[in-house]
């Protein structure tokens, strides 16, 4: 069985992060009031805001997030 590390915890992250920054507000957040204007007139201190936050961050930065897709990748071909 093989101990988890650190290249394992950053694996965990990145499968985290590329699942934020699919999800799609009309078709699934919208519907269940996940959506960013009724969090945006200042209820972003509460924990949807803060979440929702994390959300739009991950799907603004999704050029990053695919450069850092293909070093994952690399690395794991490679070793």
């Amino acid at each position: 069985m093989q101990d988890m590390g650190l290249w394992t915890l950053l694996e965990g992250f990145l499968f985290l992060v590329n699942a934020l920054a699919i999800l799609n507000e009309e078709r699934f957040l919208a519907p269940k009031g996940w959506n960013f204007s009724e969090v945006s007139g200042g209820g972003t201190k509460s924990l949807k805001g803060q979440f929702m936050g994390l959300i739009y961050a991950t799907q603004y930065l999704r050029l990053p997030l695919m450069a850092l897709n293909i070093i994952a990748i690399i690395v794991k071909v490679v070793s």
